[in-house]
């Protein structure tokens, strides 16, 4: 089996194709064997580029071999791939995902996705403040779904964050059945937030494009931030830039690193 190392800022991914359907049904048990730093591949989650009636799809596992529904970095790793390969051409490339079709832009040296419409509350419907207790410690956490589930935290210095003990106590927290992305986020000024990651079914990551989207949006909603701003994450940087018609488009580089077999 053929596959291939791209990342994103750090955040990193082995993609594998898949047009014919014949390897995506073991995407759990793979993605533990091949993401494992130690004894596989290692990377963050697993790509399957598959086919879908018009599109290019995406169908991501993360490290611990639950399905993700989308990831702003992974897409643009897979469009990269796409036309590094050739299998598509021009400028503009739509990929599916679980969530829903993506569209994603060659811009100078970077990809910009449209991530969509970011949608509130755990549920969609809940108020986008959720008070919750997680590893002894009374939150505040904003949620929000850019395709997939986050809760958003502002802390005054996210350095100083537990990361090892506060994310997973919020990520399998009981207000979040399907268990969620945490953000923690520091407002640097009105043009830049400092994001870190706590990833579900992955942990702490070098970046995270719906992360970096959903911490975006809820820093422009709550008046911190315009909606166009730089989202400094330990991988490096994305631009956000929320635009009028409630549409979020993230810009960010994608590497190829190697080929394996």
């Amino acid at each position: 089996m053929d596959f291939f190392k791209y990342h994103g800022l750090g955040n990193d991914f082995v993609i594998i194709h898949d047009f014919n359907g014949e390897r995506v049904g073991k995407g759990p048990l793979l993605a533990q064997r091949l993401c494992d730093r130690h004894f596989g591949a290692g990377a963050d989650g697993e790509v399957f580029l598959t086919r879908s009636a018009q599109n290019y799809a995406m169908r991501i596992f993360n490290a611990d071999g639950s399905e993700a529904e989308m990831c702003g970095n992974a897409i643009r790793c897979a469009a990269k791939h796409l036309w590094d390969f050739y299998l598509a051409d021009g400028d503009s490339v739509t990929v599916d995902t679980l969530g829903s079709a993506k569209e994603i832009r060659r811009v100078n040296q970077g990809y910009a996705v449209d991530m969509g419409e970011p949608i509130w509350g755990t549920d969609c419907t809940s108020p986008v403040d959720t008070e919750l207790e997680a590893a002894g410690r009374r939150l505040s956490a904003a949620t929000v779904s850019m395709g997939n589930p986050h809760a958003v935290i502002f802390v005054p210095n996210v350095d100083a964050v537990d990361l090892e003990t506060i994310g997973p106590a919020v990520e399998t927290h009981v207000l979040f059945p399907h268990q969620t992305n945490v953000e923690f986020v520091e407002v640097s000024d009105d043009e830049r937030l400092k994001v870190r990651v706590w990833e579900r079914g992955v942990g702490p990551t070098l970046a995270c494009g719906t992360g970096a989207c959903a911490s975006a949006v809820v820093a422009a909603k709550r008046g911190f931030v315009s909606r166009s701003c730089t989202v400094s994450l330990p991988g490096g940087d994305l631009h956000v830039d929320w635009k009028d018609d409630n549409h979020v488009w993230m810009t960010g580089p994608a590497v190829r690193v190697y080929a394996g077999r």
